[in-house]
């Protein structure tokens, strides 16, 4: 298992580890779970482990808040809990008594907490939802709903695929270009690398990998969130089998983390 960067620390959970971000800790019962968890089934299958990891915030599974993620920007605000279905990538509030998740098993699972008013927001960050400005649109959003101010954010990127791993094609970075990105930012997103030098590079034809982390937290930077506020875990899914699922390493049929974030009382 890599070593979590600055600001992470793990905590024990009933059915095991889980990550933590140490800023976000005053604000917000919060974090990124592991294989422990074992979401591996569909969700009215699991529902044991999504009571658990409800339990963990002191909460119930009616107060769990779930999206159906599309891959694509929009973000939703929850007005109560026990929401499921909304067709989204990102939800936010500003209730106590509500669990925001969301799942991933490469993507970046970004937590979001407003240390001034105490709104939330969790955001699931895949390559398009990143090439459309999802995090920076967060931002946005949380300034329109709750009044936030970027100096007053702390914001958390999850374990997800790092660029270590992450080779994609052409047509991706294509896809940053044609959202607007300039060509500083797109060069330091992605590198071209080896065919063969990172763990997942034998299954494509590209030498071209992303580095959603640093996408993702240079657009926090940019909607104003200060560069010490902004964490990265620099934990790989893909490097770590051990520990995470991961759908570049395993495939269509591997299991779920969750990133998951409950204002406190």
């Amino acid at each position: 298992m890599d070593r979590l960067a600055r600001g992470f620390a793990w905590v024990q959970a009933p059915w095991g580890p889980v990550v933590t971000c140490l800023a976000l800790s005053p604000i917000a019962v919060h974090g990124w779970t592991t294989r422990a968890l074992a979401l591996e089934r569909p969700d009215d299958q699991c529902t044991a482990e999504w009571s658990a990891l409800a339990g963990h915030a002191e909460l119930t599974y009616a107060d769990l808040s779930r999206l159906t993620q599309v891959h694509g920007r929009d973000i939703v605000q929850i007005q109560g809990p026990g929401t499921a279905g909304l067709r989204a990538d990102g939800q936010s509030t500003a209730l106590s008594g509500v669990l925001l998740a969301i799942r991933v098993a490469d993507c970046v699972p970004l937590l979001v907490g407003d240390v001034r008013t105490g709104a939330i927001a969790a955001v699931h960050a895949g390559w398009r939802g990143t090439a459309a400005g999802i995090a920076r649109d967060a931002i946005a959003h949380m300034q329109g709903h709750y009044g936030t101010r970027p100096a007053d954010v702390i914001a958390a990127i999850g374990p997800s695929i790092g660029p270590c791993s992450y080779v994609v094609g052409e047509e991706v970075r294509d896809a940053f270009r044609q959202s607007g990105w300039t060509g500083r930012q797109i060069a330091s997103w992605f590198a071209h690398v080896e065919n063969g030098s990172t763990p997942t590079a034998q299954r494509a034809t590209s030498t071209i990998t992303l580095d959603l982390w640093r996408a993702n937290r240079d657009q926090l930077v940019e909607a104003g969130v200060p560069e010490q506020s902004v964490y990265v875990a620099e934990l790989c899914t893909a490097c770590n089998p051990d520990a995470f699922y991961s759908y570049r390493r395993d495939g269509k049929g591997t299991g779920r983390m969750v990133g998951f974030i409950a204002r406190r009382q």
